[in-house]
């Protein structure tokens, strides 16, 4: 079987795991983005901290390199969707089409019975439907099951994730019992292909007219100043809105028109979404919803959960889900993933193509 060893204490501790209980491991790290620095999960640092892990575990390892993959399927619609003013999560395309598409689908061809990564999520077998079931990581507070969106009864039979019943300060104490090279490493803060938080730079250097200044406006339609570049802004941010309201309230972008080059800026209950469309949408259980459900939604990684109704529909494109809450939220924007629970089960998600608001703006 092949873990999926990113240089960090909580692959380690998973490859660890699963020599520990007698699976016959083998540790895969991705070279993804040449220009990663030493904070990074792709950079040559982490690659040489999984070896050196690997071979205290003494299992073979190696590297896959999946940096043009990585390019059209990540860098590129990252830059793209930023450009035209959404919100991607580049985390999850990573996971989407590198780790649980190129990786799982080259591990399989290699005749392996399992893959596995350090995620802190958990997957068990549901008797009762004959499905498997993604659930919510027993740590709360480091749970990734947002992330994970995703994936498909193919996968989950195939999925072994030996952190999810695992604390984050139990993997680090025993990272530090068994002396891994990684074990007292702090964890990456950053996108490996964004250098210091500075996501506009990756933008603009794609898409130049993303750094192109233009009109901020107030949502009642006024022309109120002049903006930096869409590539700068994204929704519900407050920071970096130099400008105040007529009222003298601080301004938050509340919409992005990368057509008309414009953002719009409103008090914070200009922010308030009542519904959203979501596409691409994917069920774990591949069982397609045929009425309304009510569960609970996170429109953002870290975000509150809260409660909902969610519809599913088939497009052309494939599925698609209305979701309306049961109270207004903030900080819907298209771009992001939205995804669903019942209790600790991930039923499923999609990315937000549309929102409608509670006020109706005047441009």
């Amino acid at each position: 079987m092949f873990v999926a060893m990113s240089g960090g204490v909580d692959s380690s501790v998973a490859a660890a795991l699963l020599v520990e209980s007698g699976f016959n491991v083998i540790g895969v790290t991705f070279k993804l983005w040449g220009k990663g620095n030493g904070r990074t999960c792709c950079s040559l640092d982490a690659a040489m901290d999984a070896k050196r892990v690997a071979h205290q575990l003494g299992i073979p390892h190696y590297v896959w390199n999946f940096e043009a993959e990585f390019l059209r399927h990540v860098v590129e619609p990252f830059s793209r969707e930023y450009a035209s003013g959404r919100t991607p999560n580049p985390c999850i395309l990573c996971n989407r089409f590198i780790k649980f598409d190129l990786f799982f689908k080259r591990a399989m061809a290699l005749g392996a019975d399992y893959i596995a990564t350090g995620h802190y999520a958990r997957v068990v077998f549901d008797d009762a439907s004959g499905c498997f079931k993604l659930l919510r990581a027993l740590d709360r507070r480091k749970d990734q099951s947002y992330a994970l969106y995703m994936l498909t009864q193919d996968v989950l039979s195939k999925l072994l994730l030996p952190l999810g019943e695992m604390t984050k300060d139990e993997v680090r104490k025993l990272a530090m019992t068994l002396k891994l090279q990684t074990a007292s490493k702090p964890e990456s803060q950053d996108i490996c292909f964004v250098a210091d938080g500075r996501y506009a730079d990756v933008v603009i250097e794609r898409y130049p007219e993303a750094g192109v200044p233009g009109s901020l406006i107030y949502a009642d339609g006024r022309l109120i100043g002049r903006h930096r570049g869409i590539a700068h802004y994204t929704v519900g941010q407050r920071r970096g809105v130099s400008v105040r309201s007529p009222s003298g309230k601080p301004l938050y972008v509340v919409a992005i028109d990368a057509d008309e080059n414009a953002i719009i800026v409103g008090e914070r209950e200009w922010l308030e979404v009542i519904e959203a469309e979501a596409v691409d949408v994917n069920i774990i259980s591949g069982k397609v919803p045929i009425e309304p459900f009510a569960c609970t939604v996170m429109h953002r990684y870290r975000s509150r959960e809260v409660t909902a109704k969610v519809a599913i529909s088939h497009s052309k494109g494939g599925l698609k889900a209305l979701i309306m809450w049961d109270e207004p939220q903030i900080g819907v924007a298209p771009g992001q993933a939205v995804v669903f629970y019942s209790g600790d089960e991930l039923l499923g998600g999609g990315t937000i193509s549309s929102v409608r608001y509670r006020h109706k703006f005047g441009v």
